[in-house]
């Protein structure tokens, strides 16, 4: 009985019809904001002068212009 002949083919690589996917990064941008010295104390004046120009009240008054100009931006 005659061995039958085993042919090996070669397997050429398909080419693609698209280009491969590429991953890329994505970098989101954040702006944070942060009020100036001067908005700050502009708004912390007009809380003074909204009290009747009561002394005393400088850094609470500065405090609450901070925070409010923060949540403005928010």
């Amino acid at each position: 009985m005659p061995t039958p002949k085993v042919e090996k083919a070669e397997k050429t690589a398909k080419t693609r019809k698209t280009p491969a996917k590429k991953k890329v990064a994505v970098l989101e941008q954040v702006t944070i904001y942060r009020p100036t010295h001067h908005e700050i104390a502009v708004l912390a004046h007009q809380f003074w002068v909204e009290r009747g120009y009561s002394h005393g009240h400088d850094e609470q008054d500065w405090f609450r212009a901070e925070q409010e100009l923060l949540k403005v931006a928010s």
